[in-house]
């Protein structure tokens, strides 16, 4: 079993090197956040849940980015560059933005952000330059940016329709983003671009050996996880905005980049975790995978001699509503960690497990191909263990991950780069082992 989980393991090194990072950098100056990480963190502590939430940072951050921009005028805009708008406060354009888009995006909470800005402003040393023609450029800017995702598909009516037949019952919970194949992506062509092929055979044996040991190590009363294990399954039970962000910001603070620099790195970080999430539920509605609770349950129906059913199985925690494959939790912290590394001021930085009480375990890069990558193992027992974990060599052996990576990165370099100038080539990523539709099934529970 150790040899086998060491094998697959590798698939979910991302996922692990994305949820560890502490707030500190070595050979960096003091961390020092900015107006763009603050208004981040105040949209995180008010986000929808999860793919909800992080759309509504895409909105926000990305408001933030061509306000900023728009004084600046380095960068090509998402949505509006505004003419006229010299000596603005950058900062509070920015806090601005932050607050009419979230106004619009939560307005029952107006008042709240009217206030939260007020309250920002009189600080002294928050902005520089003309605050009011600052003001103002920030809320034409988030009127524009939200106007144009008035009409994505967001507010679509819920169209999943259960799988059934007359007279017989089917479990009545409302399903988690079952319109996201039909939402307009922020910067990649459609939902299903790079859609995956399909989950793995249920009469393999592949199929039988991840069965087996999910039905083993992610059962609520397994007795072969371990204690660590366990803490690990907690940890990741964090979904959104509220689990990828705070890295970002901390990157942010550590490199102590330009404000436009700031503006930039984390409205393309939300939006290419809006578009991750997008292209995960896409392919989930696609091919409606059973998960584990609904498979151990029945595995006696699954034309596979080596399931044994167990019709009292339970995963550690409540399984979402959502189909199982393919994997989120894999394909969003791929993505965190592709662009992380495509920021060349955010490729060097050692940090520890932030969810380790005695600080060890630090890594040395955040695309250290050793290091924290070592402790993988210990995702093996999530309570959501990934099922099935699917070999590469089943779509193309991944080069259709590559291109995935490729085209969001590039696609939103243009959005943003220089008249002429994209940076560093995507294509330098692709020895990163990050965006993999379809490499892992769902972390399941």
């Amino acid at each position: 079993m150790r040899v086998r989980e060491s094998a697959r393991l590798r698939y979910i090194r991302p996922a692990a090197l994305i949820l560890v990072l502490t707030s500190w950098c070595a050979g960096a100056a003091p961390c020092q956040a900015d107006v763009i990480t603050d208004w981040d963190t105040k949209a995180t502590a008010v986000a929808s849940p999860a793919a909800l939430g992080e759309r509504e940072l895409a909105i926000v951050d990305l408001a933030m980015f061509d306000a900023v921009n728009s004084i600046e005028r380095r960068y090509r805009a998402y949505v509006v560059r505004e003419e006229g708008v010299e000596g603005s406060s950058p900062e509070a354009a920015a806090a601005s933005a932050a607050a009419t888009a979230l106004a619009r995006l939560h307005p029952e909470k107006a008042a709240d952000f009217k206030t939260a800005l007020d309250d920002y402003l009189k600080e002294p040393s928050a902005t520089h330059g003309d605050v009011a023609k600052g003001m103002r450029l920030g809320e034409l800017v988030a009127a524009r940016v939200f106007d144009s995702r008035a009409t994505d598909g967001a507010t679509a009516v819920d169209p999943y329709r259960p799988r059934t037949q007359p007279a017989v019952y089917v479990p009545t919970a409302t399903m988690v983003c079952p319109t996201w194949p039909t939402l307009r992506p922020f910067v990649i062509e459609r939902p299903d671009r790079f859609r995956p092929g399909p989950p793995v055979a249920l009469a393999s044996a592949e199929w039988a050996a991840d069965y087996n040991e999910v039905k083993a190590y992610g059962a609520r009363n397994s007795v072969q996880r371990t204690p660590q294990q366990t803490e690990t399954a907690r940890f990741w039970l964090m979904t959104g905005p509220q689990a990828y962000h705070p890295i970002a910001r901390q990157i942010v603070a550590a490199r102590r980049m330009p404000l436009v620099d700031s503006a930039r790195f984390m409205a393309t970080f939300a939006a290419a975790l809006t578009d991750a999430y997008i292209a995960v539920f896409d392919a989930k509605y696609r091919y409606e995978f059973w998960r584990p609770i609904t498979a151990i349950r029945n595995g006696d129906i699954d034309g596979n001699p080596a399931t044994e059913t167990d019709p009292a199985w339970q995963p550690l925690d409540a399984t979402p509503q959502h189909p199982e494959y393919p994997c989120a939790h894999c394909i969003l912290s791929g993505t965190a960690a592709a662009l992380i590394e495509f920021n060349r001021r955010a490729a060097r930085c050692p940090g520890t497990f932030a969810d380790e009480p005695d600080g060890t375990g630090g890594y040395t890069s955040l695309v250290d191909p050793g290091g924290i990558y070592d402790r993988s193992r210990e995702c093996a027992c999530l309570g959501r263990v990934p099922l099935p974990l699917l070999d590469t060599r089943r779509h193309g052996d991944g080069a259709r991950h590559r291109q995935v990576r490729r085209r969001a990165l590039r696609r939103a370099a243009e959005q943003s780069a220089p008249s002429g100038k994209i940076g560093r080539d995507p294509r330098e990523i692709t020895r990163f082992r990050g965006l993999r539709c379809g490499a892992l099934s769902d972390c399941v529970r």
